[in-house]
């Protein structure tokens, strides 16, 4: 069997196996087709560092959308969700299965398994992020700051953990500083994507915090600008803020060759939120982003600040 993403196939080799190579050529291919800032962070890691890397977003990614597609198929019937459960369900049999040293002949169960041989990445951290994205299969609003931060650890967090392992650090402090990382752009997400979520039916934000400032569910699902709201998002954004001031700390203590790629993805993500603003906190019919030039003009910068000062 030939595997095929965005258009590139992945051939097997003459004897019918997949090689190790075309393997992490596949999970390439996914991270570039989904993840510009991300992919343009990983250009500024070693090859050693860069395979590993992109293995890890392989994994995540085609679980993710797994979830994402099956939404789709459950709301028009033609899936229920205890199939959908038994699908994830057989992820993680797969998972387990290539922790015990059988990859099944799949490019990205191979890559993993190959991640595994040079680094130690303990399989709680894949389950956990499993665990996180099903919880968008039955998605119930958080009630609090607490609820949402155990979704975005589980969706971001454990990925700052696991890319931790392969990137290497000297300061066990810097898995801290890591599961912040995860929270500030998980945080960012969820501000950018408002409106679509919207459009699903879904509000991220604690609802705690839509009482604080005396905004109502109903007025957010009917995208409704006030003052009430842009306070609510400036308090939104200014706390994701604060997530990424913290996150700084842990980038020294990671090794060098790989504070440069974190500082690429770190300073770009948190520059959404200065598009937000820059929109007038209008979140329900501007997605922010950032351009290409805008993300590489951020290097020179970033350069001096993990090489020279």
């Amino acid at each position: 069997m030939n595997y095929s993403y965005t258009g590139q196939t992945i051939v097997q080799g003459s004897d019918g196996e997949l090689t190790l190579e075309n393997a992490y050529e596949y999970c390439r291919q996914i991270a570039k087709h989904h993840a510009k800032t991300f992919y343009l962070a990983t250009l500024f890691l070693s090859k050693q560092q860069r395979k590993p890397i992109f293995a890890m977003y392989a994994l995540l990614r085609t679980v993710d959308d797994l979830v994402d597609m099956a939404e789709d198929k459950i709301r028009s019937g033609s899936l229920s969700r205890s199939e959908l459960s038994g699908m994830m369900e057989n992820w993680k049999t797969r998972l387990r299965q290539c922790y015990d040293g059988d990859h099944n002949n799949d490019p990205i169960m191979m890559g993993w398994q190959d991640t595994l041989k040079h680094f130690t990445i303990p399989i709680e951290l894949p389950l956990d992020l499993m665990d996180g994205v099903a919880m968008d299969i039955d998605f119930k609003p958080f009630e609090t700051f607490d609820d949402l931060y155990i979704y975005c650890y589980k969706v971001a967090s454990v990925v700052g953990l696991m890319c931790s392992e392969i990137f290497g650090y000297s300061d066990k402090k810097a898995l801290e500083h890591a599961i912040e990382l995860g929270i500030a752009m998980q945080l960012t997400n969820i501000l950018r994507d408002i409106g679509e979520d919207i459009d699903r039916g879904r509000i991220y934000l604690p609802l705690e915090d839509l009482d604080r400032f005396g905004y109502t569910r109903q007025q957010f699902m009917k995208k409704e600008m006030n003052d009430n709201f842009i306070a609510l998002i400036r308090f939104q954004i200014e706390r994701a803020r604060n997530y990424y001031r913290q996150s700084e700390r842990g980038i020294p203590m990671l090794q060098k060759n790989a504070r440069f790629a974190v500082m690429v993805s770190s300073l770009n993500y948190s520059a959404i939120l200065k598009t937000i603003e820059k929109n007038g906190y209008d979140v329900f019919s501007q997605r922010a982003y950032r351009s290409f030039y805008q993300k590489i003009s951020t290097i020179p910068y970033i350069w001096y600040k993990t090489t020279v000062s």
